[in-house]
């Protein structure tokens, strides 16, 4: 039987990479002992790996694809397959930022302010490569975490740090004076794996079902009945993806309406609905949106 290697990264995102798997219909079994946990499918074996590393491991083959940051693919300068964008992360359904941030009291108001400082930072080569290119010199340091400490403390004048909504920045103390790259999450792929016709349709698979499940989130159903008269009313009203299902009922000049929409207008339309004379109204969760 063929498998697939795949790689999900560990740390931030590997709790909210399990549930979308789960969501998409695999079921990951995690052990604090292993780097390789179960899954439900024999097409598939999983690793654990640092976001970090993923891109390196997918290049050199050690997996067939994974699941990483598009800033670690730039940081590794990694020449694999990106096969498909997957926004999601701990927080939000939206992509992260690298700043470039400093103290609230600092003389630093611009990149040029920095010319011949130090900066502390993960994402060393891409921050190197950043700053040559505006011709700026900087010595650029390493940090092994809790980034936002060593500017505080002195040990750097700013630093290069990942956000997604300013608060731990701003928790420190510090000024963001310039956004240096957004990024988010994508699925990756080694070269020649993607060339080998089972394993590219495995991953387009897994792709489809991961992005379908995205698509649903934040997005409910909703299903009512509604008499005759007052079907056009409701109808108009009534948002969707395409247009809603209706259907008639047995023997009764009713109608059965559902339709799929946002998660956010819920609260507002289901009293309009019922002001326009639809009953027994049910709002149902998603899985995946195809």
């Amino acid at each position: 039987m063929s498998v697939l290697r795949l790689g999900i990264p560990k740390g931030s995102l590997e709790k909210a990479t399990i549930e979308l798997f789960e969501k998409s219909g695999w079921r990951i079994k995690l052990s604090s002992r292993s780097y390789f946990p179960e899954v439900d499918d024999p097409e598939l074996a999983i690793s654990i790996c640092r976001a970090q590393e993923m891109s390196r491991y997918v290049e050199q083959g050690v997996l067939d694809a994974g699941i990483t940051g598009k800033d670690w693919i730039l940081e590794n300068e990694s020449d694999v397959q990106v096969v498909a964008d997957l926004i999601y992360s701990k927080v939000s359904k939206r992509p992260t930022r690298w700043v470039v941030a400093v103290p609230g009291d600092s003389a630093i108001s611009c990149l040029e302010d920095l010319e011949g400082k130090k900066i502390s930072t993960e994402l060393v080569n891409y921050t190197k490569k950043f700053f040559a290119e505006k011709k700026i010199n900087v010595e650029i340091e390493f940090s092994w975490g809790a980034t936002e400490a060593k500017v505080v403390s002195g040990l750097a004048d700013a630093i290069v740090e990942v956000t997604e909504t300013e608060s731990t920045i701003r928790a420190h103390g510090l000024t963001i004076i310039h956004e240096m790259m957004a990024s988010n999450t994508q699925f990756i792929a080694n070269k020649k794996a993607w060339q080998d016709a089972w394993k590219r349709e495995k991953m387009e698979n897994i792709i489809l079902l991961l992005q379908g499940a995205l698509k649903a989130d934040k997005m409910v159903g909703l299903k009512m009945n509604v008499p005759s008269d007052k079907l056009d009313a409701v109808i108009g009203i009534l948002p969707s993806l395409n247009a809603p299902t209706i259907a008639s009922l047995y023997h009764s000049d009713w109608y059965s309406v559902e339709t799929v929409i946002s998660e956010h207008q819920v609260r507002e339309l289901i009293p309009r609905l019922l002001r326009n004379g639809a009953e027994g109204i049910i709002e149902y969760g998603l899985n995946k949106v195809i």
